[in-house]
């Protein structure tokens, strides 16, 4: 379920919140200029400040008023252990159980659904339960989910409860129980189980909702003044414009009861909690708006168990749970500061660190890898947070007497040593997230450096392009600095005030509104919606698959759909998806795609032939129903039909041996390059494959031939697999591998290579690893940030490959007239040919502009006051390289001062400039690298480099003749208007 995430009020405006900037520059390591010296190392003393989405966040002196009547303790005194995070999570779980609830493990945070970027609640798990278009598995069930959200990032660390990593307890029911015993057990749990006491909790309803209300006044007894009907913004949940909602519920702990009944609010935050919400899905939401009471009534209930934790434990806020506070612990140590002792700042600052931690710990062993795309940006990003909030705040080294080493490693052990409870597999993945967040660290500091340089260069830009007013950074370079190179508002803030440069703070804001407002818009929703299809699968069961065993197979046409509507026929030529009673065509999924071939319809009793069609594509759609997407080729179908379906033998041959393959594949990976590694998507296709796989670096040319070899040797083994179902927690005690994407019941395939793999599958495969026949390699490449992809061909697609690359090599052989043995050395003396012949042409051409160059030096024009001898000119197809020689050659024959601007086109749509400054030029301020790039701008490029010599280039030769003209002017205006 979700809770609400109310946001803050907007945070203090920029001078009032950074009064020290300069150590924080120096706590991220950064080298000084502008004349400023170095300083001591930071102590605990020291305020600190981090920036937290649009605004920096400094001390806060009201953050106190936020923790509640508890205490504001320091985490890690004594609490009853009854109560620590693991023994909340049990006793919710063996509550439920106790009434009939099934306990189910957590889903993975890379959700098994399209319209949802990352897992944000227990319910998404069971979506497709909720829409009718899976039966339910169980009449209800409890679970234990991890939550990742980050819309309200900048909140994180500065109120009391707002986190992106968290786990939401819930309990469920498909139809089974509804509003009375979720209330009642509600209640039960939370002051029987947990022990709250009655008078400090709180109770929100929807307005309109009066059986909830009753419940909880005439058959729990919370008294009428502690139950507030709320509006249906606070208490109506619904999925999106239509589809499943219903009034929902609320439990909230009072901090504060000495304040009394009268006026009480409960989204006051200063004095309550919510901590519970039950949703009661009773309604379906109509597109006229019109509410439809539902046939299955649901329960969805989510409790909050930082939120519970936080509570149970007396502390004041989320991060002080023994949840969170022993990561913040071991960076506060890192750092050579104290929890207890520091200020507001500085505890935001752990905070920060404590959450992103466990947010990104969890999202790399849940297959999420740094990049800049998608889930894996969501990663890199809160990486890069808790790199520069730990350098603000001194951490140096990795914990081990290596100065120059990387935290988040030590971070990372402290997260993993408290996953066991939370998700056992974390553990078994321990090496892979250490190695991949000490690589993203290291290179994240190397970015760091590249943003101070290019900080530089726009403070440069800034304060040449002035004039009169005052030099101003614009948002949009501010935004950049923060989001790509990782620096803080504050940082930039205080490097631009050294040089006299303000900073576009608005501009700034509407960046960061902009990104925050895609991020919410994508990565916080969980659609819901009831169609068209939803009335169809209600009258249709599930598909029997029959492909394991035949490719043949007798089946009745169910229902036929254009555009996605039910007709009752279709004639010849019509594109048609088909729905059969049972099928032998296998639909695409687990990564293999579906089966092609034909189904044919014959008249009474087997008579003649009345319709043909082909069938290219096979979906699974609605739960297990197959949907096979075709082409009337020749007369009619109808609803009701019988048919015969006959699947393309020879492309499921080619299937079944590239889906074997990637098994045999994904073995020998883990043989050759670790165990650590682990798939990242796939493609089963009839003529290829395609395996993803996360590894930090590109494969060696031995590794590669290492796998090569393998597979083939269990190829010429001739080893029978071995397939059986069994239950999904029998086969992961096996030892079974889940493939990637696929989605697992509680009744499992496993196929097994005896001795080489045993994977979770579904796909199809050969009964004996010969009938591969043989496997080829032919790309390895990476496609994100620690992700590679390997193509390969096996079976058929394999020989024709050998076949074709054999028939190169003859045709390679006869044109250089030499052995295939011969062919690399024989090709190696081509190429060391070439390359000389190129550079005795590169030499001529060179020596060719220069003497052309020579006969220019006298059109060299005398600039007063400084007698600076300035040449423009057009030196008309000369290549790069030539230009530069001439250039170098004519500044050092014209008497310094002198400046040389030359521009050519060498051909093909390109335009090569030189700028060329001896040093009496560069003296007087005037650098090659920047006048230059301007220049190449009138001609659709760009360039830069030394102040003494720079080169350009560009696209447009067109306007070569005018940007010369523009660059002879400039720089005469320039030298003419220094002063002596």
């Amino acid at each position: 379920m979700l809770l609400p995430m109310r946001r803050l009020a907007s945070s203090p405006s920029l001078p009032a919140i950074y009064p020290h900037i300069s150590p924080a520059r120096r706590s991220l390591g950064l080298r000084r200029q502008h004349g400023r010296g170095a300083s001591a190392r930071r102590t605990s003393a020291t305020p600190v400040v981090c920036c937290l989405g649009s605004l920096p966040v400094a001390s806060q002196s009201s953050q106190s008023t936020m923790t509640g009547a508890n205490p504001v303790t320091v985490a890690g005194t004594e609490r009853p252990s009854e109560w620590s995070g693991d023994a909340i999570r049990r006793r919710f779980l063996d509550f439920y159980a106790a009434r009939g609830h099934k306990i189910l493990p957590s889903s993975s945070l890379v959700p098994d659904d399209p319209t949802v970027f990352l897992t944000i609640a227990g319910m998404l798990q069971f979506k497709p339960i909720f829409l009718g278009k899976e039966p339910r598995r169980v009449p209800c069930a409890t679970t234990s989910q991890k939550c990742i959200r980050t819309n309200d990032i900048e909140n994180v660390g500065r109120t009391s409860r707002h986190q992106t990593f968290f786990e939401m307890l819930g309990n469920f029911s498909f139809g089974d129980y509804f509003k009375k015993d979720a209330i009642k057990w509600a209640w039960e749990l939370t002051t029987k189980e947990y022990g709250l006491p009655p008078e400090r909790l709180w109770i929100s309803v929807f307005e309109d909702d009066d059986e909830a209300f009753s419940i909880w006044l005439n058959e729990v007894g919370v008294p009428k003044e502690r139950i507030k009907r709320m509006g249906e913004d606070d208490n109506f949940w619904t999925s999106g414009a239509t589809g499943p909602c219903g009034p929902c519920s609320e439990m909230y702990y009072d901090f504060h009861p000495e304040r009394g009944s009268l006026n009480a609010d409960l989204n006051d935050d200063s004095r309550f909690i919510e901590f519970y919400n039950l949703v009661f899905m009773q309604y379906n939401k109509n597109d006229d708006g019109s509410l439809e009471p539902l046939k299955q009534k649901n329960i969805d209930t989510g409790m909050g168990l930082e939120r519970m934790a936080r509570i149970l434990q007396n502390v004041p806020n989320n991060y002080e749970t023994d949840l969170i506070f022993p990561i913040m612990e071991k960076a506060a140590s890192m750092a050579l500061v104290s929890y207890g002792k520091a200020d507001d700042a500085m505890r935001t600052n752990l905070k920060v660190i404590g959450d992103h931690m466990r947010a990104v710990v969890y999202l790399i062993s849940d297959g999420v890898i740094p990049s800049n795309i998608g889930r894996g940006y969501v990663v890199r990003r809160l990486i890069r947070r808790v790199v520069r909030t730990g350098r603000l705040i001194g951490m140096r080294g990795d914990g081990h007497e290596n100065s120059e080493g990387a935290f988040l490693p030590s971070l990372a052990e402290t997260v993993i040593s408290l996953s066991s409870e939370i998700d056992p597999d974390v553990e078994s993945r321990r090496k892979s997230i250490l190695g991949e967040l000490l690589r993203e660290e290291l290179r994240f500091v190397q970015t760091l450096g590249r943003g101070e340089k290019l900080l530089d260069e726009l403070l440069d830009e800034a304060l040449g392009s002035a004039g009169g007013d005052k030099p101003c950074l614009s948002g949009k370079d501010v935004f950049l600095l923060y989001d790509t190179y990782g620096f803080p508002i504050e940082i930039t803030a205080e490097i631009a005030s050294e040089r006299d440069v303000t900073i576009d703070m608005k501009g700034f804001d509407i960046e960061m509104e902009n990104q925050r407002k895609q991020s919410q818009a994508a990565h916080n929703v969980i659609k819901l919606s009831v169609g068209n299809e939803t009335e169809i699968v209600k009258s249709i069961p599930d598909t029997e698959f029959l492909g394991y065993e035949s490719l043949f197979a007798t089946a009745v046409v169910k229902a036929l759909l254009i555009n996605g509507n039910p007709v009752e026929n279709v004639s010849e030529g019509t594109d048609v998806e088909i729905l059969l009673d049972r099928t032998p065509f296998y639909a695409e999924s687990g990564g293999q795609v579906g089966d092609n071939g034909f189904l044919y319809v014959y008249g009474e009793e087997g008579g003649k032939q009345n319709a043909v069609i082909q069938i290219k594509d096979v979906q699974k759609s609605l739960g297990n129903i197959f949907v096979h997407k075709g082409t009337i080729k020749q007369g009619s179908v109808e609803v009701g039909k019988k048919i015969d379906a006959a699947v393309n033998g020879k492309l499921r041959q080619g299937a079944k041996a590239h889906h074997t393959a990637t098994h045999l594949l994904q073995s020998a990976l883990k043989s050759v390059i670790g165990s650590e590694t682990s798939q990242a998507g796939s493609l089963v296709a009839f003529d290829r494959l395609r395996f993803d796989f996360s590894f930090h670096r590109p494969l060696t040319e031995k590794e590669l031939l290492e796998i090569e070899s393998l597979v083939n040797q269990w190829i010429s083994d001739a080893t029978h697999l071995e397939t059986n179902v069994m239950a999904l927690q029998d086969a992961k005690n096996a030892g079974a591998t889940a493939m990637f994407g696929e989605k697992y019941g509680e009744q499992v395939r496993v196929v097994e290579v005896p001795g080489v793999s045993m994977e979770l599958c579904g796909g199809t495969h050969v009964s004996n690893t010969a009938e591969i026949r043989g496997f080829k390699i032919i790309s390895e490449q990476g496609i994100a940030s620690g992700v590679r992809r390997i193509e390969a061909v096996a079976g058929d697609a394999f020989v024709e490959y050998v076949c074709s690359r054999d028939n190169y090599m003859r045709h390679l052989c006869s044109s250089l007239k030499v052995k295939a043995e011969d062919v690399n050395s024989r090709v190696e003396t081509i190429l060391e040919e070439l390359r000389t012949a190129r550079n005795e042409a590169s030499s001529l051409h060179s020596k060719i502009a220069v003497l052309k160059a020579a006969s220019l030096a006298s059109k060299a024009v005398l600039v007063e006051p400084h007698n600076v001898r300035i040449l423009v000119e057009n030196m008309g197809d000369v290549d790069a390289d030539a230009l530069k020689s001439a250039a170098e050659h004519l500044v050092g024959t014209l008497q310094d001062p002198a400046a040389v601007i030359l521009g050519s086109s060498p051909g093909d749509g390109k335009v090569s400039l030189v700028a060329a400054f001896s040093p009496g030029v560069v003296k007087l301020g005037v650098q090659a690298g920047k006048f230059v790039g301007g220049i190449a701008k009138l001609c659709g490029g760009g360039g830069g480099g030394k102040p003494n010599f720079a080169q350009a280039g560009g696209r447009k030769p067109e306007n070569l003749p005018d940007a010369l003209e523009k660059a002879r002017a400039e720089i005469v205006a320039v030298v003419s208007s220094k002063a002596s």
